[in-house]
């Protein structure tokens, strides 16, 4: 998504949660049909278990919804929904006693609905960008998923973590370096000699 579409849909979403602070259920509809799918999956790096992450998509837009009135606008709506949503998730794993997810098998990452291209093909690669980001850490595949899954700036992932920028950028490197490692291995390649 350019830089125009991306400030397009903030717009959009801006003035939902506007209507939202009104009491516009219809607005707060609108909002969670358009992330539900988001953030699922940005939680599914967290955990597995469907019944905490519909329960924290469910907190995270009641939260939204009491809160509409109070958005500043210091970031973008999906920066401020991903935020609530990180926070409800480390919660809501906190209160049942889970850790975050560190060996989430190939699983954990069921395949998402084409584009309309070869099932067959995206299936293989989906697949194989599963197994890999399950050998990653929980923190490592939170950062990877915000910035390449999500299209979130390193900026904005650090306001979604709270934590600094610099530590965003190592995690993505050790990521990056990781996947490098396993990606060949994965897919049945194996690393040669000066390559």
């Amino acid at each position: 998504m350019n830089e125009t579409n991306v400030r397009a849909a903030d717009a959009i979403d801006r003035a939902l949660l506007q209507r939202m602070a009104t009491g516009d259920h219809a607005a707060l509809a609108t909002l969670y049909r358009s992330y539900h799918g988001r953030l699922c999956r940005f939680l599914s790096r967290l955990t597995r278990r469907p019944d905490i992450i519909e329960e924290v998509v469910n907190d995270c837009f009641w939260i939204a919804w009491q809160h509409a009135g109070d958005f500043r606008g210091d970031a973008r709506v999906s920066t401020w929904l991903m935020g609530i949503t990180y926070r409800c998730g480390l919660k809501a794993l906190r209160r049942q006693g889970i850790e975050l997810t560190d060996d989430l098998t190939d699983d954990a990452f069921p395949p998402e609905p084409g584009d309309g291209t070869d099932p067959g093909e995206d299936r293989e690669l989906r697949d194989l960008l599963g197994k890999a980001l399950a050998l990653l850490s929980a923190d490592q595949r939170v950062v990877v998923e915000l910035v390449y899954g999500v299209g979130h700036s390193l900026n904005e992932v650090a306001a979604i973590l709270q934590c600094p920028v610099g530590t965003v950028k190592a995690r993505l490197f050790h990521a990056r370096m990781k996947l490098l490692n396993v990606m060949p291995a994965l897919s049945g390649e194996t690393k040669t000699q000066g390559s």
